[in-house]
């Protein structure tokens, strides 16, 4: 009797390409995931969002002794006429086309501007995960790094203001009567919406990038802080860029910094003026598309010459 051994091919399953389908569902396991660990520390996230707010007191109280100081050194062409019809004693100068109440308001929009494009840890995190090994566990799973990252970053945002909602209402609540011009017309505020969006997308793939650089530099922590301390002061986060010297001001608002701070907020105030409105939004979305080009191509390139040891 002779026996017949039959050949069974091994199990490829593992290796076979995912569709779009397989890739949806682990999107959908990632972001789900990232969500609950956000929403852990919920009562920190709301009180630590309201602390935040503090700061524009002192900025309350020191932009009216600018405004002030101006108004009493006449420097101000309208202030006696407006201190005539503005009996309450609160400065009327104008300074680069934002009086007292559009100055506060502003500042009040940007900390919701930054609190979109801002992504800290992003960059250093990449950089790290590049140097201790971390980041082979992208190449040999289906997971794209770029994209669990965005995903991660998605759910914190989501996160934060669904638990934030409240302190900011409350906190726009009190600071209504700075808003002199009120709530913007639609169109308006749907350019405020998707300038914060495509801001958030901005600062991610930016500070991504940044991050990508760890594929040649073992360090980048000294790039990303001129990157974070440029990033201050060019993105509007500290004042309107309307103040710049007018030597200085156009080329600030070349660079897609100001997108990340300055536009939607000024946008929101009705600062940008409507036949240049169109312009910046498409410059905006350009230079989204730049960076996700940057940051896609660094990706790839940094894997190829890439080698892990260990681990």
């Amino acid at each position: 009797m002779s026996a017949t051994a039959s050949y069974t091919p091994p199990n490829d399953s593992a290796h076979q390409p995912i569709g779009w389908l397989g890739r949806l569902r682990i999107w959908k396991m990632i972001f789900s995931v990232a969500l609950s660990e956000r929403l852990v520390y919920r009562g920190d996230f709301a009180l630590g969002t309201l602390m935040r707010f503090l700061p524009i007191i002192t900025q309350i109280f020191l932009w009216w002794a600018i405004f002030d100081s101006i108004d009493a050194a006449g420097i101000s062409e309208r202030s006696e006429q407006l201190v005539s019809e503005n009996p309450s004693g609160e400065p009327t100068a104008q300074i680069g086309g934002f009086g007292f109440r559009d100055m506060v308001a502003y500042y009040l929009l940007t900390m919701i501007a930054r609190a979109f494009s801002s992504m800290p840890g992003l960059a250093s995190g990449i950089a790290q995960q590049i140097r201790e090994g971390e980041i082979k566990r992208y190449m040999i799973q289906p997971i794209d790094l770029i994209g669990f990252l965005l995903l991660n970053r998605i759910a914190h945002k989501i996160a934060y203001y669904a638990v934030a909602f409240a302190p900011f209402g409350l906190v726009f609540y009190l600071c209504r009567d700075y808003f002199v011009s009120g709530f913007p017309p639609p169109h308006l505020f749907f350019a405020f919406l998707a300038s914060l969006a495509m801001g958030f997308a901005i600062g991610f793939f930016l500070e991504a990038a940044i991050g990508m650089i760890g594929f040649w530099f073992l360090e980048v922590s000294s790039l990303l802080f001129l990157y974070m301390l440029f990033s201050f002061f060019l993105s509007g986060h500290m004042f309107p860029l309307s103040l710049l010297p007018d030597n200085i001001e156009w080329f600030v608002n070349l660079l897609p910094l100001k997108y990340l701070a300055y536009f939607p907020a000024a946008v929101f105030l009705g600062k940008i003026p409507e036949d240049e409105l169109a312009g910046e939004m498409a410059m905006e979305a350009a230079w989204l598309v730049f960076f996700i080009v940057v940051c896609r191509v660094a990706y790839a390139r940094g894997v190829s010459r890439y080698s892990g040891y260990g681990g």
